[in-house]
């Protein structure tokens, strides 16, 4: 496939992914933790139920590498409830920041530790720019840091660290499957499918509230059909071409639609130094997405025919 196609996929499904909070926001009475769970549960449900040839086709692979498949269900479950809760106890900038920021840097160590890949100059300035206006969009977000305590705080970026692991593994588990001969779509469904079966359960729990009115019912399948559903398929296809390091860190553009719709639709108050991490952000997702060289090399042949 297309190395440009593979990226413009992934660039879709994290514009999806970034709709995710201000969709939330219409329901505010549903957990946080409910909505995750369902949307990424019933999300897995709809990958099975279309990709059923896929995972019939390939059901005697996906049974060779069954610990992967195992590992990566587990990752796909556990990642909501790391994520949402370290946002809960370190507070929404905190929480983001270390989520979000480190699930790349524990993708590429994967890489390098399991798979021997060299780590590319290319992507550890890319990662460097992002993780800085990362920090910089929470910072831009988020007016009392203060308000959790230091213990609240701790537990929070432990979480976080856990939220970004589990993220960095699916990532890395799904792209070893398709690696290993595997359809993406039955990798991803294979994935969350077994993570279904953990998440769908614990609604019955955390779930009381989502399909209590229209609106919620209505942003319940939203979060499910949109950002889980059709993001994850988008970011299977992707990962049939570049790597999982080079696609979490691409997924950093999530934050900078979430930013803008909750600038936009909900009217959040986003302080300047908020801006300064959109560009820097920005300039990390042209390095990891634009072909430099190409790009060099297309400039110097339109100004010899000018």
């Amino acid at each position: 496939m297309n190395h440009t196609i593979a990226t413009i996929a992934v660039l879709v499904a994290s514009v999806f992914w970034g709709t995710t909070g201000t969709a939330a926001s219409f329901a505010p009475d549903i957990s946080p933790f409910a909505i995750g769970a369902f949307a990424m549960g019933f999300g897995g449900v709809l990958l099975c139920l279309t990709s059923l040839t896929q995972l019939i086709n390939n059901s005697s692979t996906l049974r060779k590498h069954y610990p992967l498949t195992l590992l990566g269900s587990a990752c796909v479950a556990i990642y909501p409830l790391a994520f949402y809760t370290s946002m809960n106890s370190a507070g929404v900038a905190i929480g983001t920041v270390v989520s979000i920021a480190s699930a790349p840097l524990f993708t590429v160590l994967l890489e390098y530790l399991i798979e021997k890949k060299p780590v590319a100059t290319r992507w550890l300035v890319s990662f460097g720019f992002g993780a800085i206006g990362i920090s910089l969009i929470a910072l831009g977000k988020e007016h009392n840091l203060a308000a959790k305590g230091l213990f609240s705080q701790n537990i929070g970026i432990l979480l976080g660290l856990i939220a970004g692991l589990t993220y960095a593994g699916y990532s890395w588990v799904a792209k070893r499957l398709i690696s290993n001969g595997i359809h993406s779509r039955a990798t991803m469904a294979s994935l969350f499918g077994g993570a279904a079966c953990v998440l769908l359960p614990s609604l019955l729990i955390t779930g009381d509230a989502l399909f209590a009115t229209a609106t919620n019912t209505s942003v319940a399948l939203y979060m499910a059909i949109v950002p889980m559903f059709l993001g994850y398929w988008l970011f299977s296809i992707g990962l049939k071409t570049i790597s999982a390091s080079q696609a979490v860190l691409i997924t950093l553009l999530e934050p900078i639609i979430a930013t803008i719709l909750a600038i936009v639709i909900l009217n959040e108050q986003f302080q300047q130094i908020g801006w300064l991490g959109i560009g820097l952000v920005s300039i990390s997702l042209v390095i990891q997405t634009v072909n430099i060289k190409q790009f060099v090399i297309h400039c110097k042949k339109r100004i010899l025919t000018i």
